[in-house]
Formats: structure tokens, sequence, C-alpha cells
């Protein structure tokens, strides 16, 4: 039974086997017993014999009236806590609580209890010990009464926040393995907004509140598994996390967070997937306007350059401005806009090492990137234009000139050896099979087989290729281009590589039927499982 109704002076079940056990008379002493506890209406109890005759048992008429009174003292609970000035409502609230919290753990009254503490901007500290101590009352409580457990106890914050972190990154994982092959609706389709709306960073954004103590929370586990794992979907999760907060005007938060103006303004780019010469000097004055002594800021900044929906918006700008400095005949050291590019692109892929070494200096940009890559690369889209012209003139005047099938070795250098080189030759590869030029491709190809940090068979390059890769779907059925691209560059990765076999499967799943049954045959046999991979691949197939 429960103890909290004999502290507010109503009987209970233990006061009438009491009454029992000393009376001479049960049946006389169970009338009174319900005279004085039942419902004081003096109208009531010529009108209770008709419920009788219906059938109606007492206990299901005093069930309903209890929900009734339940209901009305519930909106009565809200109404205090919106009504008159805040002193004295909270006032009105914690004496409500002083009283009721004895009950709170009678089911039918702990939903008031819980209303009660769910309003109260500060609960006393003894109560929400109690809760916290109690399993049952914790899981209970209303998330507003949970935020003030949690601000003062991080290890139970995290407990809570660490399955949505790991479902997270399940689910970026399982798009970037989708089965779902076109160059239309790839990883980078949805739209930031459209993003914010996913499972996650809802249930994150409600559990933050208004609670600045609870998001520095966040991000610091955002941090510490960004450290741990490399996994840059960490990095998306802090700012969808920001934007989110964003998009609901929690100005305790957004006032706080000096990344907040420099997240809004790129999430405007990514949304355009392009990053305009007014949004480019707007996200400069941000990096121009770090103060001495609030270098730190730039750790966040480059967390946030690192969400791979960022580097995919700067990367293809900065193809798109390569392809335009190439029509206007412009070097790439003299285009302000792209070095700007260039500089948000190297503080993004250097957030690991910022964070990590906790040195906050952006990193220093190498002069050959700009001096001798990217006028390498403007000139293979010289090449490809220059072929692409002769190809369309009439046989008469046409020259004998054939497609250059060699990368300089220099080209292939860069890409082995500097991340920015490599990551902005990765983007001109997907420019290029997205036009459906299968020359300038399989002339790439050899010099993605050995990239700075495997970059060529990294999930977010080889999802992307493989989608490209659907609008060649023809060239798959020539042995030539069957053998350069899976014999010279997929099958090169090494066999613990199971992620690029995976990409291959993904790809074979939809273009099998162009394939030469003979290539096929081959590849099938070349991507046979073995050993622990056999169980990977098995995982795959279910």
């Amino acid at each position: 039974m429960f103890a909290g109704l004999q502290d507010l002076g109503v009987a209970n079940g233990e006061d009438l086997k009491e009454t029992l056990t000393n009376c001479t008379e049960p049946l006389k002493a169970i009338e009174q017993f319900q005279t004085e506890n039942g419902v004081l209406l003096p109208s009531l109890q010529s009108a209770l014999p008709f419920l009788d005759l219906h059938g109606t048992p007492r206990l299901e008429f005093h069930q309903s009236v209890f929900d009734e009174l339940r209901d009305k003292l519930l909106e009565r609970v809200s109404a205090i806590a919106s009504e008159g000035k805040a002193e004295e409502r909270y006032k009105k609230l914690e004496d409500l609580l002083e009283k009721s919290f004895s009950l709170v753990k009678m089911p039918s009254l702990q939903p008031v209890v819980m209303c009660v503490m769910k309003h109260l901007p500060k609960v006393p500290e003894k109560k929400l010990k109690l809760v916290m101590a109690d399993k049952e009352l914790y899981r209970a409580c209303a998330v507003e009464v949970k935020r003030q457990i949690w601000q003062d106890n991080q290890a139970l914050f995290g407990d809570e926040v660490s399955p949505l972190l790991k479902q997270y990154i399940l689910e970026k994982e399982s798009a970037l393995f989708s089965t779902e092959l076109s160059v239309l609706h790839n990883f980078f389709s949805p739209s930031p907004k459209t993003r914010r709306q996913g499972e996650v960073v809802q249930k994150l954004t409600q559990m933050v509140g208004k609670n600045v103590k609870l998001y520095d929370m966040v991000l610091q586990f955002l941090r510490t598994l960004f450290l741990r794992t490399r996994n840059v979907h960490y990095c998306t999760l802090r700012a969808e996390l920001l934007m989110s907060l964003h998009d609901l005007d929690v100005s305790d938060i957004c006032t706080v967070d000096p990344c907040h103006k420099f997240t809004w303004c790129l999430d405007a780019c990514i949304r355009e997937r392009f990053v305009d010469s007014k949004r480019a000097r707007e996200l400069q004055g941000f990096l121009d306007g770090v103060k001495k002594g609030q270098e730190q800021v730039l750790g966040d900044l480059s967390m946030i350059l690192c969400d791979p929906f960022a580097i995919n918006t700067l990367s293809l700008s900065t193809i798109r401005h390569l392809q335009e400095l190439v029509s206007q005949e412009t070097l790439p050291r003299d285009s302000p806009d792209l070095l700007l590019l260039l500089r948000l692109l190297a503080l993004g892929q250097g957030a690991w090492d910022l964070i990590d070494s906790q040195v906050f200096k952006e990193p220093k940009m190498e002069a050959e990137l700009i001096t001798k890559f990217l006028p390498m690369l403007m000139s293979l889209v010289v090449d490809d234009f220059t072929f692409n012209v002769d190809q369309k003139l009439p046989a008469e005047e046409k020259a004998p000139v054939t497609y250059p099938s060699t990368l300089p070795e220099s080209f292939t250098k860069f890409l082995q050896e500097q991340r920015m080189a490599c990551e902005v030759g990765l983007y001109y590869v997907l420019h290029i099979t997205k036009q459906r030029n299968k020359n300038a491709l399989l002339r790439l190809l050899p010099g993605l087989v050995e990239t700075f940090g495997d970059l060529a068979f990294s999930d977010i390059f080889l999802h992307l290729l493989t989608g490209s890769l659907v609008l060649l779907a023809d060239e798959f059925a020539l042995e030539d281009f069957c053998s350069s691209l899976f014999d010279g560059f997929f099958l090169t990765a090494s066999p613990r590589k199971e992620n690029v076999h995976r990409h291959v499967l993904r790809l074979l799943l939809h273009l099998h039927a162009r394939v030469a049954p003979s290539k096929l045959e081959a590849l099938q046999k070349a991507l046979e499982p073995t050993g622990q991979g056999g169980e990977l691949h098995a995982q795959h197939r279910s």
C-alpha cells in the first residue's frame, strides 16, 4: 500500500484492515468507511443506487470520477505554471510538489507529481536524487526534469546519448552502402533541413532543450569520439545539432556558440551546393575575425568544415571555379575566391590534427598546390576541351589527334603526397565521370591506385563514383573498359579493404547485365570472400 496517502490524511487499505480487525460489526464498519472516504456530495448518495440497478460496479464509477479529477488537476497545474509572476507561480508549484511528492510511486497519481516537477525550472535537489536513484521514477519523469539531473551527472547523460550516437553513425554508413545507385539520389542529396528532421538529431535537440551545459557536453562527446575514431560523421552531427537548435530559435545556445553564424552561412552554401562570392566573403570574415586569445574556436570551425557535406560543397565549388578560370585564361593564384575555398578546405581537412594537437592555427597551404598542381589539373581540362572540339570538326578539318593516355608523373605524385591535391583531384574524377567522359576517366584511373591516405578507396568517394559510373553503363560491355576499371583500379585495393568489394558489388548489382559473361565470372571469382572477409560478405548479402 502507498504510505503517502496516510501522510496526506487519506485512509488507505491498511486503515480499513485495522478497522475490520477491531470492529464487532464488519458490515457497518465497511459502510461507515465508504461514507467517510467516498465522494462527499449529498446528492450523490441517492443517485448511486441507480448505478447499482444498471450493474455498474462502484469501483468503475469511482475510477471514472478519479480519472476526471486527475485530468482537471493536470490542467490546473499547467495553468498555474503559465499565469502570474514567475516567483509566485513557482512558489505555488513548489508547495504543491512538497504536498504531493509522497505519492510519486502511486501509479494513478504519479502523472500529477511528474507534471508539477516538469513545470519547475529548479526541482529541489533532494527530490531529484530520489528520482535518479529509482530507475522506474527516472524513466517516468519528463525530459525537462531529466535535464536537471543530467546537467550535474555527465556519466548518466553519456549513457543516454551514447546509443543515439551509435545509431547515427550506423545510419550514415548504411546510406553509403545503399543498394540504390544513382547520380541524382546519393548520400549528399537530402537537404540540410531534411537531414535535421532525422530521429537522432531531433532526440538530441529535445534532450538538450535550452540547456547550455548539456549542449557543451554533447559537443565534448562528439569531439572525443571524432578524435578516437576519426569518423567524420561526428562532424556532420555537430553542425546538424547546432542548426536544429537554430531552427527552433534557441537563442540561449545559439548566441553563446561562437560558430553559430559561420555554420548558418555554410549551411546555406550546402543547401545550394555552391559557395558564391558573397557567402565566401562572409565565411572569410568569420575566419579573419578570430581574435587573439580565442584561437580555440578554430578547432570547432575546423570540425564544422570537416563535415563531409561541407567538404563536398567546397570541393564541387573548387572544380567549378577551376573551369571558370580556364575559360577566363586566369591562373589559380590570381583568383581570391579560389584561394578562399582552398583555405576553408584546408581547415576542414586539418580538423583532426588541429583538435588532437590543441595547436589552434590554420594549416599552412602548400604553395605548389596553387602554382603547380592546380595549373596541371587545368591543363587536363584544356586537353578534354581541345579533343572534344576537334572531334566535332568536319572530317577534312580534323587533325590526327589522339587523346593523351598518360598522366604527368608529378600529377600522380601530388595525389599520393598532398591531401588537398588528392581531394580536389578525386572531385575532378567525379566531375568527368558525371560528364560521361570515358577517355578522361581511363586516363586518370591509374593515378588513383595509390593516393594520400587511400582516399580513393574511402566510402564517400566510392559511393559517389559508383553512382556516376551508372551514366557510363554502355561502356561496361567493352572488355578494355572493364579491365581498366576493375582490374586496374577497384581490385588493386588490398584484400583487407572489404569496403571496396562491397562498393563493387553495389555497382555490379545494377550493371551485371551489361558486363560480358566471361568478365562477370572472373569478377565473381575475384570478389569471392575468404576467411574473415567471408563473414563480412555474408552479412552484406543478408
